[in-house]
């Protein structure tokens, strides 16, 4: 099980939480950076690990994360499920989310299920 400061640590570590409504190529509101939480433990995991990363200055740029409460979960279109598998050659796949994973892997290696 993966507890929740993981999920806070590789969230803030994936993506440049500086960037107002854009994530690398996209723009657009549903491309900015927020944190849901289900209650106080979980926004102060949150909140404390903002802070952390401002002493830290991890970041040249304000940090814009929205930290908000979770009302309702969405799951996304089946569309959008298993896109990358699906579409192998689109260029959005190979162009931006190939190498977003492999910057993900050589980062947390540690937290990479191991092949059997």
């Amino acid at each position: 099980m993966v507890s929740f400061k993981t999920l806070v640590d590789v969230f803030f570590g994936s993506h440049d939480p500086t960037t107002l409504n854009r994530q690398g190529p996209d723009r657009g509101t549903q491309y900015r950076s927020v944190a849901f939480y289900q209650n106080d433990t979980e926004k102060i995991a949150i909140d404390s690990h903002i802070v952390k990363l401002i002493e830290e200055e991890v970041y040249s740029n304000k940090i814009v994360t929205e930290v908000t409460p979770l009302v309702k979960f969405y799951y996304a279109e089946e569309y959008h499920q298993d896109y990358e598998k699906i579409n192998p050659e689109n260029s959005y796949v190979r162009n931006v989310s190939i190498p977003r994973l492999n910057r993900f892997k050589a980062k947390y290696p540690h937290l990479l299920k191991k092949a059997h």
